[in-house]
């Protein structure tokens, strides 16, 4: 069963108004269904195809964004900064929090990128 974690903005514009609603989004997807609600959000493409066959989670016009679930974070420094060399664009990652649990891992991975002064842009997506 899935539970709400968080909620998304949606504004619909017509000729003579626009509506502000909110739209639920619900815990425990799988981490594609996070990619393309978030990278089409900001305009950018999901699992943009390297040379080498590799996939960039999301490229924007500035940023190439590895997305990963918390516990993974490690994971998501190395790749965000692989996929920035490729692309020549800044290295991004989203963190995928799930529970409240999961702030241990947001802090511990800004904590990391800001003792060595990587080049990352980070976003939580979350609680």
């Amino acid at each position: 069963m899935h539970y709400l974690a968080f909620g998304l903005l949606a504004v619909f514009l017509n000729s003579n108004s626009a509506t502000l609603m909110a739209a639920p989004v619900y815990k425990k997807q799988k981490e594609h269904w996070y990619q393309e609600v978030w990278c089409q959000g900001k305009g950018g493409k999901v699992e943009y195809k390297l040379k080498d066959g590799r996939r960039v989670d999301c490229l924007t016009d500035t940023h190439a964004i590895e997305m990963e679930f918390a516990r993974n974070w490690p994971e998501a420094i190395g790749q965000s900064l692989d996929y920035s060399m490729l692309t020549t664009k800044q290295a991004g990652i989203v963190l995928i929090l799930q529970s409240d649990k999961d702030e241990t891992h947001w802090q511990r991975m800004n904590q990391l990128i800001n003792h060595y002064q990587l080049p990352i842009t980070v976003w939580k997506l979350g609680p």
